[in-house]
């Protein structure tokens, strides 16, 4: 019979599997106790997400994550309430993973609840600090690292990247829920406005708004992959 921590990682795997194939098998080359540990971490941002994209109103959706935040706090105390946590517990001792970049992704889901629209770049990336750079911090503690603060700035970039290439892929899927990440001074700026966005005006403009956006998208791709060198 398997031990519960054992059932617990199990959980994760299975999680990962259903809702994120590519990345399940992405990291199917790990050593065991590494894939683990990162499918544990997936599983842990898994679920904060959920609550965001429920469709509950935003006060309920705030209640829960607050819950959520709670039981982070007693996981971290040593009381796990669910297998994610049991299992988040075992790989933050493992791979000792600070604690604050998980507090930092429950802050970037919660964003969603109340940011509809960002201002400028700065504000966006901030934004992505918190719900994709930290997923790249909190991996490369369980990778292992050289260069310390180089090769976190570096998977910080990578998380960015990331980030963009979602945005730039879901604006559709993202209007829906009356969101635009495309940064409000690069849409006047391009003269590209919110009605052209819900219209699908592919114009010139648009193709101008878009260049800009993957090209810098593409300079973060490239300062991520500098993080290679600090990687065992």
């Amino acid at each position: 019979m398997k031990d519960e921590l054992t059932v617990a990682y199990d959980h994760c795997q299975a999680l990962t599997k259903r809702e994120a194939k590519n990345f399940y098998y992405g990291f199917m080359l790990l050593p065991a106790r590494q894939r683990r540990a990162i499918y544990a971490a997936y599983a842990f941002a898994r679920e904060c997400d959920d609550i965001v994209d429920a469709g509950l109103p935003p006060q309920e959706a705030s209640l829960r994550l607050a819950a959520y935040r709670e039981s982070l706090d007693r996981c971290l105390e040593g009381y796990p309430r669910s297998p994610v946590l049991l299992a988040l517990r075992d790989a933050i001792d493992r791979y000792r993973i600070p604690h604050e970049y998980f507090y930092r992704l429950i802050e970037g889901v919660e964003t969603d609840l109340t940011v509809r629209r960002y201002a400028s770049f700065e504000e966006l990336k901030r934004y992505c600090y918190k719900v994709a750079s930290i997923v790249g911090l909190i991996s490369i503690e369980v990778f292992g690292y050289r260069g310390d603060g180089q090769a976190r700035e570096r998977a910080a970039d990578l998380g960015v990247a990331l980030q963009l290439t979602n945005i730039l892929r879901d604006v559709q899927e993202d209007l829906q829920r009356d969101r635009i990440y495309l940064p409000q001074d690069e849409l006047a700026r391009f003269g590209y406005t919110e009605d052209d966005l819900r219209a699908g005006a592919a114009t010139d403009n648009f193709r101008r708004l878009m260049s800009f956006q993957v090209k810098r998208a593409r300079e973060y791709y490239e300062r991520g992959r500098r993080l290679l060198p600090y990687l065992p």
